[in-house]
Parts: structure tokens; C-alpha cells; sequence
């Protein structure tokens, strides 16, 4: 990401560089649809019925860990394993392209990608979803294009660096991005360790 020069109140966020699956389109004033661009309307029900529970389960879990911290452990590394076999075969289920998976910047205030040239304007509102491998997060964001660099391709085909910045994010989201972003930067402190 750029400096924070275009939005100089918001505070500074860890960037990490990194291949993740990035799929967007431009969002235009009055879209049908402009809410969920990627809404798989055949799950959308069973996703939010999905949500619900969860939210239901995470609201009762500290209230058992008050009665038995035990049980509540167990439930807690269930709930992970069942979290993890369900974005497995979403993931499965709906593979990206070889195209979608591109090299970012990205951090919890936002992403920066390559695109064609001239594709995207400075103002420009995004649809995005991201796809974070290994956990498989899959967090929706709408963006705008806060700066387009151009880049010269040794090929000829003209490029440009995006940096969008997230402006409609929901929390739940924020914080998947922030567990890979820290994630992220754990692997990379364990890489460099020399072994012992």
C-alpha cells in the first residue's frame, strides 16, 4: 500500500507481500447487486444459516468456559476443526482460475494488485474478495482505488499497480485478514531463525 497520505487519520497497518486469491469488479453507482457481487444464490441461505450458528456458538462459549473450561476448550478446537473442513470444501467447490491467484501487498486497511493498464481510475469502487491460503479465509471487502502507478512490462503490455484502500469492511472480515496478516509474519520470523 501507498502512504497515508490520501487518508491521513487512519492509522498504520502491517503489510505483508503475498500470493492470495483476488477476485474484483468495479462496483457502479445503482448496480443490482452491488451488495454481493459473488452471492452464490443457491448457498447464500445455508451460508447464513451458518453464520447465525456460529455467532450463537461463539456468544455461548464463554459461558460454559465459566462452568467447565474443559469442555469449553474441547468445543473451541472442535469448532476450528469444523471452521477448517468447511472452507476446504467451499474451496473445493468453487476453485479460482490460475488467474485469480496474483502477488499483493495487503494489510488490514488494504490491498494492492497489478492490473491492465487503464482498467481501473483513482475513485473507483471495488467489489473484492480475497482467498488467504493456508486457512482458506475468504473475506469480502468493498474498496476504493486510492492510487494507479504505471508500470512498463519488458514485454510491452502495459500494467499498472492498484493500491485500493478498504472503506466497507465488516469486523468478522477485518479480523481474518489480520490473522493471516499475523500468521503471515510468523511463518516468514520462523524461516529466518537459524535452526538450533
Amino acid at each position: 500500500m501507498s502512504s497515508d497520505q490520501h487518508t491521513p487519520d487512519r492509522r498504520d497497518f502491517f503489510r505483508i507481500e503475498d500470493r492470495i486469491g483476488l477476485e474484483y469488479c468495479r462496483i457502479h453507482p445503482g448496480d443490482a447487486g452491488a451488495d454481493n457481487p459473488f452471492a452464490e444464490d443457491h448457498l447464500d441461505s445455508l451460508e447464513s444459516e451458518l453464520k447465525r450458528l456460529d455467532q450463537e456458538f461463539r456468544n455461548q462459549l464463554p459461558l460454559l468456559a465459566e462452568r467447565d473450561r474443559l469442555a469449553a476448550s474441547v468445543l473451541k478446537s472442535l469448532n476450528g476443526k469444523v471452521d477448517t473442513l468447511a472452507r476446504i470444501m467451499a474451496f473445493e467447490q468453487n476453485p479460482l482460475q490460475p488467474e485469480q491467484w496474483r502477488d499483493v501487498t495487503l494489510s488490514e486497511g488494504g490491498v494492492s494488485f497489478t492490473v491492465t493498464a487503464n482498467e481501473l481510475s483513482p475513485g473507483d469502487i471495488l467489489a473484492l474478495r480475497l482467498t488467504l491460503p493456508p486457512e482458506l479465509y475468504r473475506p469480502q471487502v468493498k474498496a476504493e482505488v486510492v492510487e494507479v502507478t504505471p508500470i512498463e512490462s519488458p514485454r510491452g503490455a502495459s500494467r499498472a499497480l492498484i493500491h485500493t484502500s478498504f472503506i466497507d469492511i465488516l469486523d468478522a472480515d477485518r479480523q481474518q485478514i489480520a490473522k493471516h496478516v499475523m500468521a503471515w509474519q510468523i511463518r516468514q520470523r520462523q524461516g529466518s531463525e537459524p535452526s538450533q
